[in-house]
């Protein structure tokens, strides 16, 4: 029989979790119950895990943070002295630490964690977990080189500890981090470790699909970075292909993913996440190509799965384990926060998207429907990160409508606000053409210095080729025609090795319109009219409108006024 300790506690308890799970939840009556533990005196034990509860119980039930944080503070206060209680301990430390992350003081998330990283080195599974929230913490704040290092350390320890399933996260994590800071040159070493790995795996064929996945998006990412639309194909088809296997109604669940052995309990995201990820990318690679209808077509079905994710709460967080109950964390605000990032992303393209193929209303309400998703942004640090593209938007928007203050003033905000160095090259290139057209040669001469293709990254291939594009239009506007015809040319060179069809189309009318000016209608009837294919084929209205314009002339030239008026 229990003593008449136990058995107190645990009929608190017992009735605590009856009016949580009761149909409504009688959360108020919950939470006195567990509040009247305290009055019994309980052992330092039970106080820190009746703490730890209550200020689950509040943040996921309630609006009193304040009295959440509290009750977490008390738990991993009194948890840190007592020895084995790891559970408590360490769950306190990461609910703790998260809410503060929440409310915007990650300088106070920091200490704990890593107090809690020390404690933890003999539980693999807390360990790594708390290596891989402190990471999260320091990339968030931006800090790459401090979080990537901490991701190398979880790598060593994952080693150590035979845990070779979470050694792959670690490492597919870390190459993630140095994508997003652009160290090139360092991802590809690990990008090849991570592959051999991959390749070689001897464990649950459930994980080694699931490692691919996650190793075939940062793949494919590196590609779409650079531009490099064709060279990325073998690679997107693989991973449509092995999305394909994992969203299988006969795959198991993402516990099976996570396996049995305490220190493989992660997964980087669910297979929904996942899903509409891949979704995603094929978005930013038929965007890139120039296939606008296809990437409509995909953008629409992503956010139809956004919609099925949001409204069946399957927004979990990305560690497994994160207990339920009177006991356990909620986990679904990581996972809201990543569906907010993926909507953003999709509504970016398809208004993008929009704008090229000549839906100006359409791209205006893609438009509007990105700044309403700012205002209902995770963070304001989140939303911050978002808002350059959104001004780069109503910059390309403006410019369309030829309202070329309007659209200067958006992109100068853009590059002011953004941290991200390709969106203030592209911003700085869009600038540049709408000093071009407004004959504006000190200002032009001034930006140009900053986006010449020798300033630009060498690994951005698709913005050094647009640099060259900029550099003959700016040739062309001058009369200096060879030299336009030799950037194009070199555009040309890059756009073609890599399919980047709108480069192309555009090169080759501007090239059209150069051998126009120089009265060579043959050459120049050779340009327009693959451009004129290639720009119907996208859609891309403004050249399409341009190759028009051009052949116009051509065939008035020529004299066939039947093909003229049909120009």
């Amino acid at each position: 029989m229990a003593s008449t300790q136990d058995a107190w506690y645990i009929s608190l308890l017992g009735l605590a979790e009856h009016f949580r799970t009761s149909n409504p939840p009688d959360i108020k009556s919950c939470i006195q119950c567990l509040q009247a533990v305290f009055n019994f005196k309980p052992p330092q034990r039970v106080e820190a895990r009746t703490h730890l509860q209550l200020g689950n119980i509040l943040l996921t039930h309630t609006k009193n943070i304040d009295l959440a944080r509290t009750h977490l503070e008390q738990s991993w206060c009194l948890s840190q002295t007592i020895n084995g209680f790891d559970d408590v301990k360490f769950e306190a430390a990461s609910v703790l630490a998260e809410l503060f992350e929440q409310q915007g003081q990650p300088t106070h998330s920091k200490p704990i964690l890593r107090k809690a990283i020390e404690l933890s080195q003999h539980s693999v599974y807390w360990h790594c977990r708390l290596i891989f929230q402190l990471a999260q913490i320091h990339a968030t704040e931006r800090e790459y080189e401090v979080a990537s290092s901490l991701l190398g350390v979880g790598v060593d320890y994952a080693q150590i500890s035979n845990a070779a399933y979470t050694r792959v996260l670690f490492l597919l994590s870390r190459v993630m981090l140095l994508l997003i800071d652009k160290k090139i040159q360092e991802v590809l070493p690990l990008l090849n470790q991570a592959m051999h790995l991959v390749d070689s795996w001897a464990g649950s064929l459930h994980q080694k699909e699931y490692l691919k996945v996650f190793f075939l998006v940062l793949q494919v990412c590196h590609y779409l970075m650079a531009g490099q639309v064709k060279s990325v194909k073998p690679c997107l088809k693989q991973l449509q292909q092995s999305i394909q296997t994992i969203m299988a109604p006969t795959w198991p669940d993402d516990d099976a993913v996570c396996g049995t052995a305490p220190g493989e309990s992660f997964v980087w995201l669910s297979r929904q996440q996942l899903y509409v990820l891949v979704y995603l990318v094929t978005v930013m690679h038929s965007a890139q190509a120039g296939y606008m209808d296809k990437a409509h077509k995909y953008t629409e079905k992503a956010l139809a799965q956004i919609d099925k994710l949001t409204s069946s709460g399957c927004t979990e967080r990305s560690v497994c384990g994160a207990a339920g109950g009177v006991g356990g964390a909620g986990g679904v605000r990581g996972g809201a926060a990543l569906a907010w990032r993926l909507r953003m992303a999709l509504v970016e393209h398809a208004a993008l998207c929009r704008l090229v193929a000549g839906g100006k209303a359409h791209a205006l309400h893609e438009i509007a429907r990105a700044a309403h998703l700012l205002q209902v942004a995770p963070s304001p640090c989140v939303a911050a990160a978002h808002t350059p593209q959104l001004h780069c938007l109503l910059g390309l928007y403006a410019m369309s409508m030829n309202c070329m203050e309007a659209a200067e003033a958006q992109f100068h905000t853009a590059i002011n606000m953004s941290q991200e160095r390709d969106l203030w090259m592209f911003a700085k290139l869009n600038l540049a053409i709408v000093y071009l057209r407004g004959r504006r040669d000190n200002e032009l001469a001034q930006i140009m210095e900053q986006v010449r293709p020798e300033a630009l990254p060498t690994y951005a291939h698709g913005l050094r080729a647009a640099s060259y594009y900029v550099l003959g239009l700016q040739a062309f506007f001058q009369a200096r025609y060879n030299e336009a015809k030799r950037y194009l040319r070199e555009t040309l060179k890059m756009a073609n090795a890599e399919d980047l069809n709108r480069l192309t189309s555009c090169s080759l009318v501007l090239l059209g319109h150069i051998f126009l000016s120089i009265n060579n209608s043959r050459e120049s009837m050779n340009m327009v009219t693959p451009a004129m294919q290639l720009a119907s084929k996208i859609p891309d209205v403004h050249v399409q409108l341009w190759a028009s314009a051009i052949l116009k002339d051509l065939y008035r030239l020529a004299g066939d006024t039947e093909r003229e008026n049909e120009a």
